[in-house]
C-alpha cells in the first residue's frame, strides 16, 4: 500500500559560520514526505556520513534552511520504481535526514556482498576509500617498494590511504596526526613505520626524523605547511596527491602558499590535485582489489561510529575538532 506521506526529520544549516562551526549553525525540522510517485522510492536512512568537504559547503555551497546532502546508505521501504525494489540496500546522497524520496538516476542499489558490512559503502568502498585508492594508483602511482608520506593518517581518507598503500606494497609508511593518541593507533594498529603529532615542531623536521631518507610519494589531506614540509624532504622525481585541505576549512583565510613552492621546480616534483567524482569508472576495480581482503579480515574499515540521528551535528562537528579515528558515521 501507497503511504499518503511519511514524517521524517532533517537538518537545515541556519547561518554561514566563522570558523569552527556550532550547533547554533544548525536546525533540527520535522516534515513530511508527499506520497511516493511514479519512478520514486522510498528510503529510510540507516547510516549517515559526515565529511571534512561539508565544512567548505557551509560557506555557499549549502542553501540555508533547507535539507542538507551527504553521502547515505539507506534500505528502500517502498517503491514505484522497477530500479529498486523494497528491501534494496541503496547508496545516495540525501544526507542528514531520517528518511528520503529518490529515483533512479539518484540511488544506487548496492551489492550483496556476504561477510562485508554495510558500513564499508560509506568507507573503504565508498568515496573515502575510492579517495585514497584514486589518490594511489592513478595521480601518484605508486610503485612497490615506494616510501609514502600521508597528512590527516588517522581520518578516514588517511587510514584508507594506508590500508591500501600496504597492498600495493608501499616501503616506508609514514603519518602524521593530531594526538599521540592518534599516533599510536597509527603505529600500533594501521601499520605505519613511524608517525608523529604535527603540534611537536616543524612539520619538515618531524618528517625529516620519521622518514631520513626523504619519501617519493606524498598524499595531502592538509595543505598549508604539512605540503611545506613535504615539499621539503621529497625526493626528487617525488610526487604530491593533494586530496584535501583541512588547515584552511575553518579558517577566515586561506593559508599563503607554501614558502618553498619553487622546489616543486628544483627538485623536479609533480604535484596533482583531484577530485574523486571524477573517477567513479574505478569503483569496480576498487571493489575487486578490497572485497576479497574485507571478507578474510586481511583489512577492515576503520570507523568512529555515532549512534542517533539526534546526535549528527555532534559527530560532525567532532569529526571537524579531530576527535574521530577513522570514517565518521552517523547510525540512525
Amino acid at each position: 500500500m501507497t503511504r499518503t506521506a511519511t514524517p521524517f526529520t532533517a537538518v537545515h544549516q541556519v547561518a554561514r559560520p566563522t570558523g569552527l562551526p556550532s550547533p547554533a549553525d544548525f536546525a533540527f525540522v520535522d516534515g513530511t514526505l508527499p506520497a511516493t510517485g511514479g519512478g520514486q522510492a522510498l528510503v529510510e536512512n540507516v547510516l549517515l556520513s559526515v565529511d571534512p568537504y561539508m565544512r567548505e559547503e557551509m560557506d555557499g555551497g549549502w542553501a540555508l534552511d533547507a535539507p542538507l546532502e551527504g553521502r547515505t546508505v539507506g534500505r528502500v521501504v517502498e517503491s514505484r520504481t522497477p530500479a529498486l525494489a523494497v528491501g534494496d540496500l541503496v547508496f545516495h546522497r540525501h544526507g542528514w535526514r531520517t528518511h528520503a524520496l529518490v529515483g533512479a538516476d539518484d540511488a544506487r542499489v548496492l551489492p550483496d556482498l556476504p561477510g562485508v558490512p554495510p558500513s564499508a559503502h560509506l568507507g573503504l568502498l565508498g568515496g573515502t576509500g575510492l579517495s585514497a585508492y584514486v589518490g594511489l594508483t592513478r595521480i601518484a602511482r605508486l610503485q612497490p617498494g615506494e616510501d609514502l608520506y600521508v597528512s590527516a593518517a588517522a581520518g578516514g581518507v588517511g587510514s584508507a590511504v594506508g590500508r591500501i598503500a600496504r597492498l600495493l606494497g608501499a616501503g616506508r609508511l609514514v603519518g602524521s596526526a593530531g594526538s599521540p593518541a592518534k599516533v599510536a593507533h597509527l603505529t600500533d594498529r594501521l601499520g605505519f613505520d613511524a608517525a608523529f603529532d604535527h603540534h611537536d615542531g616543524r612539520i619538515g623536521d618531524l618528517l625529516r626524523a620519521a622518514a631520513p631518507d626523504g619519501v617519493d610519494v606524498y598524499f595531502d589531506n592538509v595543505g598549508g605547511d604539512h605540503l611545506e614540509g613535504a615539499i621539503e624532504v621529497l625526493r626528487d622525481h617525488g610526487r604530491i596527491a593533494w586530496c584535501g585541505a583541512v588547515a584552511q576549512y575553518n579558517g577566515a583565510e586561506p593559508p599563503a602558499a607554501p614558502r618553498n613552492l619553487y622546489d616543486v621546480v628544483g627538485k623536479s616534483l609533480r604535484l596533482e590535485g583531484f577530485l574523486v567524482r571524477d573517477h567513479l569508472a574505478v569503483r569496480d576495480e576498487l571493489y575487486g582489489f578490497l572485497v576479497p581482503h574485507l571478507r578474510s579480515g586481511l583489512v577492515r574499515s576503520d570507523e568512529t561510529v555515532v549512534d542517533g540521528f539526534d546526535r549528527i551535528v555532534d559527530a560532525f562537528l567532532g569529526m571537524l575538532r579531530g576527535d574521530t579515528v577513522g570514517k565518521a558515521l552517523v547510525r540512525v
